[in-house]
């Protein structure tokens, strides 16, 4: 009996665990397998690259928007009722994106697609927490991180792919059969709440812990040095070492797939080392990696990029498994959905400021607003200029993380 019992444990959290996988997975491949369609959308519409464009500022720009009001509902009406509504959602606007007559539409149903991912995003991390044991946690945190590492990088392939087949509109069909998969295991198989379990919305500022507010300030740190390899990175491969496409598109892919085989390892030494010291040693090798990035790949090419990107992408998977264990650590059931959203806004918040704070920063060091048309040599110099100061971002961060934490800890002791 006892064995069944177990056996029958088991199936349902594997079940919950591929639900809540597949769900981060969707939000993750939605922000990342339209750009790739960018060029198919202008001339299908006729558009300039900038209303084109807005096809994927809409979507993060309703994920920003979002993600907290996600985490308080779900904390207010239940996690799993919350998920199941944002995957209807989720569904509904991928069918009206793939249906979308004319360009201001899409953007419609895009930005209805940017708010229910919030609630995959935000909601599959609180019910990840809340239904793994304690001493998985950071286990089922580093999983996450590989779900959504895959889904980002699965978008621009995915959808290369599919375009020259099924246009534009392909892109946005393939999720629907998803979504509805995973509406379907989240009704089914993800557990139910009792009433008991909820609890009134509480306020914000309540949420906003001193010992929480650092997870926050760092997280913006760390997304914003991320996001900075992805916008200048493309730029100095082919411009500064002149690469082709292709080989900036080989380079560039290097980070991702790290990501996604680093993703559980990582979780897995935050169950066994604890957090404090993964979150040190992840700081660390992003601290280094950015500052490997300022002279390597001026140095020795190609070879000190990939070098670099090999030391700093396993310190951003170390950094989010042991980071987000720490902020949802002993946060209360009814509080925990709040606490996710507000993760991921601060995440996208870096985002945001890497693309475009950091981008202002290499465009300054390079001397030039006109990329196009700058030398290797300023483009290196703006490379140098800008991961420097990324190198002192993770210095600052490993002063916020460590030395602030301690304090407040001392105090509150």
């Amino acid at each position: 009996m006892g064995q069944a019992r177990s056996g029958a444990m088991e199936k349902e959290k594997a079940g919950t665990t591929i639900t809540l996988a597949l769900a981060m997975l969707l939000a993750a491949l939605g922000t990342s397998i339209a750009n790739i369609a960018l060029p198919a959308l202008a001339e299908a519409f006729s558009a300039a690259f900038a209303p084109v464009q807005a096809v994927v500022v809409a979507y993060l720009a309703a994920l920003t928007v979002c993600v907290v009001i996600a985490g308080r509902l779900g904390d207010r009406f239940g996690l799993k009722p919350m998920l199941v509504a944002g995957l209807a959602v989720f569904a509904v606007a991928s069918v009206l994106c793939a249906v979308a007559p004319n360009l201001p539409l899409l953007l419609g149903a895009r930005a209805l697609q940017g708010a229910g991912a919030a609630f995959l995003m935000t909601l599959a991390m609180a019910l990840m927490r809340q239904t793994a044991s304690e001493g998985r946690i950071g286990r089922a945190m580093g999983m996450l991180g590989t779900v959504s590492a895959l889904g980002t990088a699965l978008g621009p392939s995915l959808g290369g792919l599919l375009i020259p087949f099924t246009g534009w509109r392909g892109i946005f069909w393939v999720q629907v059969p998803f979504a509805a998969l995973a509406l379907i295991l989240a009704i089914t198989t993800l557990p139910t709440e009792s009433a008991r379990e909820r609890a009134p919305a509480v306020r914000l500022r309540s949420v906003m812990t001193r010992t929480l507010a650092p997870n926050l300030l760092v997280n913006i740190l760390v997304a914003a040095v991320m996001m900075t390899t992805l916008v200048v990175g493309p730029f100095y491969l082919s411009i500064g070492l002149g690469l082709t496409a292709a080989q900036v598109g080989f380079v560039m892919a290097i980070g991702p797939v790290i990501s996604i085989f680093s993703g559980v390892p990582s979780g897995r030494l935050v169950d066994a080392w604890g957090r404090d010291r993964v979150l040190a040693v992840g700081l660390a090798l992003l601290t280094i990696g950015a500052l490997l990035l300022a002279f390597l790949p001026n140095g020795i090419g190609v070879a000190g990029y990939v070098l670099s990107i090999i030391v700093l992408t396993p310190g951003y998977q170390l950094f989010q498994a042991a980071n987000n264990t720490a902020a949802l650590a002993n946060i209360p059931k009814d509080r925990r959905g709040t606490v996710s959203g507000l993760l991921g806004l601060s995440r996208n918040i870096g985002l945001i400021a890497g693309a475009s704070a950091m981008g202002a920063v290499f465009a300054f060091g390079v001397g030039s607003e006109d990329l196009a048309q700058a030398t290797p040599l300023a483009i290196a110099s703006g490379m140098r200029l800008t991961f420097l100061l990324a190198g002192a971002m993770m210095l600052a961060a490993v002063a916020v993380a460590f030395g602030i934490v301690k304090k407040l800890r001392k105090r509150l002791d």
